[in-house]
């Protein structure tokens, strides 16, 4: 008996590796987490603008944060600017990847954890994002990020 729960939780775990190994490898999840470190990269320069390009260009954008929903491409910008109107305000951001999985072939979901690191403080949290790809580009198409301080 004792031998068969060894064999059954090494099946197990070869079985979790491949699977973690094969979403690794995805051309998609390689190409989104890229941009992903682009958005990290972004930010980290000062420029909110290249930061909002993962973003899907569209009034349908959805981001979902501690004021509630927003839509559209142009709101979003618009809300970051003011929230950080400065480098001062926007840190040095790191972004960390909790999970990520592909649902379709159009469609991948992350989630992952966001610190900034200001001189007066170190807000950080989570989010979650929902990657379509439209015409042939990764675009986040909602985005749900909350703080926690």
């Amino acid at each position: 008996m004792r031998y068969k729960v060894l064999f059954l939780l090494l099946f197990l775990w070869v079985g979790s590796i491949e699977l973690l190994f094969a979403q690794s490898s995805d051309p998609d999840i390689v190409q989104v987490r890229a941009l992903l470190q682009q958005q990290q990269d972004a930010w980290n320069r000062g420029d909110i603008d290249a930061f909002m390009q993962a973003y899907w260009k569209s009034d349908q954008l959805q981001f979902v944060g501690g004021n509630g929903v927003t839509l559209g491409w142009q709101n979003t910008l618009d809300n970051y600017k003011k929230r950080y109107p400065n480098r001062s305000a926007m840190g040095q951001l790191t972004f960390g990847v909790v999970s990520v999985e592909k649902l379709s072939k159009k469609v991948i979901f992350l989630i992952g954890t966001w610190n900034l690191k200001r001189e007066s403080d170190q807000p950080g949290g989570y989010y979650n994002l929902l990657w379509k790809k439209i015409a042939g580009r990764w675009v986040i198409v909602t985005d749900h990020t909350s703080s926690h301080g």
